[in-house]
């Protein structure tokens, strides 16, 4: 059988957990990323798996998404296609009128207008395929909370919930339509996490709770997250809820 998993962000941190053992499961890999990975691709060899990279600044997503469809429609179905919308970023940790306008535009074209472009693309592209078609969105508990200094991760974590809530509602309407849910991954030990923690606490009031976060050790590791990430894709009622947190 073939399965096929379309991946963002899949270069660095959960990405590439998650590229490495969906890889060690069996699938194919499409991984769009900044940069490409010399260790996928060796895994990918040494496995005898398809693992195609495409270095791409998906603050220009128009360019991938067009892409990525021309790409779907090029091929013959698979036994399940699955897009994983994980690539993300965060402008610099300040107020909103502290950051510059470039920072904001290319966080909120990362973060919410990429996912969404590439699930407009995604969808279009296999409408006619009747196999198991299935969309992770990654999202955050800072999409369903607010918090001072991250006004644009907030605001497009929470645009990426809501429109993953809109999708649901069409494709449940259509006899083959995908699933699709926006997942909080929990607490993660990455690069997003250090920068959390070097910010000003001037700034930043809560820089103090992921600083704590570390020194109790309450992080999970990149590869801990991927695992639970994917046990949640592979359930058979993934997409009943559209907005879900992996530790519910």
């Amino acid at each position: 059988m073939t399965h096929l998993t379309i991946l963002t962000g899949a270069s660095r941190g959960m990405g590439l957990a998650m590229a490495r053992q969906l890889l060690d499961a069996g699938h194919d890999l499409l991984c769009i990323s900044r940069k490409t990975s010399e260790e996928l691709a060796q895994q990918a060899t040494r496995l005898g798996r398809r693992c195609e990279q495409w270095p791409q600044d998906l603050a220009r997503a128009e360019n991938a998404a067009e892409r990525l469809a021309t790409w779907l429609q090029a091929r013959d179905a698979a036994d399940s296609v699955t897009l994983i919308n994980n690539a993300g970023l965060i402008p610099r940790v300040a107020p909103l009128d502290d950051i510059p306008a470039a920072q904001l535009a290319e966080a909120m074209r990362v973060d919410l207008e990429a996912p969404l472009l590439l699930t407009a693309a995604f969808l279009r592209a296999t409408a006619a395929w009747t196999v198991p078609r299935r969309i992770l969105n990654i999202s955050s508990g800072l999409g369903r909370r607010a918090m001072a200094a991250q006004a644009a991760y907030c605001a497009a974590k929470a645009g990426m919930d809501h429109f993953s809530r809109c999708v649901a509602l069409e494709q449940a309407r259509l006899p083959h339509g995908a699933k699709i849910c926006s997942l909080a991954p929990g607490v993660i030990d990455t690069d997003m996490q250090v920068q959390l923690r070097g910010a000003d606490s001037d700034r930043f009031p809560d820089r103090g709770n992921f600083v704590g976060l570390k020194e109790k050790g309450l992080l999970s590791s990149p590869d801990e997250a991927a695992a639970r990430v994917l046990a949640v894709l592979a359930r058979p009622d993934f997409g009943a809820n559209p907005v879900a947190d992996v530790r519910d």
